[in-house]
Formats: structure tokens, C-alpha cells, sequence
């Protein structure tokens, strides 16, 4: 019998419409494939593991996105791992059911996905020292410690959010803009929030 979490229920629960029989389908298929799937919450998004991670989905405000933790190793054309079509995940998108890959070859990426945790194959990723430091703007750092609690929150954060909220102020047109983008961020920020925080639905 399938191990649903109640907070993934709640969390398509409170998807918008459009979202809602995608996430759902994403869910089934992944049942079907693999029985022994637990489900979690990992960073606000519904992820699925299988000794180790295997998967996740997430819903936004206009789309959906699907992928898979080792996805360099399953999804290849001619040996090469397959780029993201564009945002979180590997399938770009999704704003119905028709943008998923057929129910086929999702099951086969899932099996595959499976059996490389049961193997113990792991991605080698790049380490913190491998990484590109990201470049923090003086102005924005001397922001940040005028607020005690939105520094805390900055720092706690994964790269990928502190650079969502810098490209956000660096992008700013004009100067109004800037200041007031910068100030919206630091606010967000005193709150434990994400850059993106309105369009996360769990």
C-alpha cells in the first residue's frame, strides 16, 4: 500500500488548478514505479526517496516542474546527459499533463533512478572550493547588517536563493527601482522569506 505523507496532499491541495492533476499523475506514476517510495518535504517542495533521494515536483504560480536528483545519469542522448529544458527540473514547464513525457518513459527514468541508489552510484558534484563564489555588492552586505534577522536568513540560504534575490536588485533599472527592490528584499528576508516565497505552495 502506497505511503502517502499528508503534507504532500496539502500541498497539491493547495496548488493552483491547472496544477493540481499534474502533480497528482507525477505522484501516481511514481507509486506505480516504485512501491517502497517514501515522501517528504524537502526545501517547501514534495520529493520523493528511495534509499537516498529520487525525485521531486514542485508547483508554482504558473507551472509545474518535475525532475530527478541524478539526473546527469538517466536522462542521456547518445551517452550525454540531456539538458533542463528551462527551470527547476528536467522537463522544463509544465503547465498540462501533455508537457510530461509519455507515462512509459517516465516509469523507465524512475526504475532507472531506482536502481542507482540501490547500487550506490553516486553524481560527483562540485565541492564548495570547485564552486565560483558568488559576488555580494558591498551596498547589499551593508544593508543586510542594519537587520540582524535578515543577515541570518542570507546566510542560512543555498546559493541558488542568495543569487535569486541579487540578480533581482542587480537587474534593477533605474535607481528608485534599485533602492526599493533592495529594501523589499531586506524586508522579505527579516521574515525568513524566499525571493520567490509567494509561489511557493507548501
Amino acid at each position: 500500500m502506497a505511503k502517502l505523507d499528508p503534507r504532500v496532499d496539502a500541498c497539491i491541495a493547495k496548488s493552483a488548478d491547472f496544477a493540481k492533476p499534474i502533480l497528482t499523475h507525477i505522484r501516481k506514476l511514481v507509486h506505480k514505479a516504485c512501491p517502497e517510495v517514501e515522501e517528504t518535504i524537502k526545501w517547501r517542495f514534495p520529493t520523493f526517496m528511495y534509499k537516498g533521494m529520487l525525485c521531486g515536483m514542485a508547483a508554482f504560480k504558473n507551472h509545474c516542474t518535475f525532475g530527478f536528483w541524478k539526473h546527469e545519469l538517466i536522462i542521456v542522448n547518445n551517452g550525454r546527459p540531456v539538458e533542463s529544458a528551462g527551470g527547476m527540473g528536467q522537463f522544463g514547464r509544465i503547465t498540462t499533463l501533455a508537457d510530461l513525457p509519455k507515462d512509459e518513459l517516465l516509469l523507465r527514468y524512475i526504475k532507472k533512478a531506482m536502481r542507482l541508489n540501490e547500487d550506490g552510484i553516486k553524481v560527483k558534484r562540485a565541492s564548495a572550493k570547485e564552486q565560483k563564489p558568488l559576488s555580494v555588492p558591498n551596498y547589499f552586505m551593508a544593508g543586510l547588517r542594519k537587520n540582524k534577522k535578515a543577515l541570518t536568513t542570507f546566510e542560512g540560504f543555498s546559493d541558488s536563493h542568495k543569487k535569486e534575490y541579487l540578480e533581482w536588485i542587480t537587474e534593477a533599472k533605474g535607481e528608485d527601482t534599485h533602492k526599493r527592490r533592495l529594501e523589499t528584499a531586506i524586508q522579505w528576508m527579516s521574515e525568513g522569506k524566499a525571493r520567490n516565497w509567494k509561489y511557493m505552495n507548501c
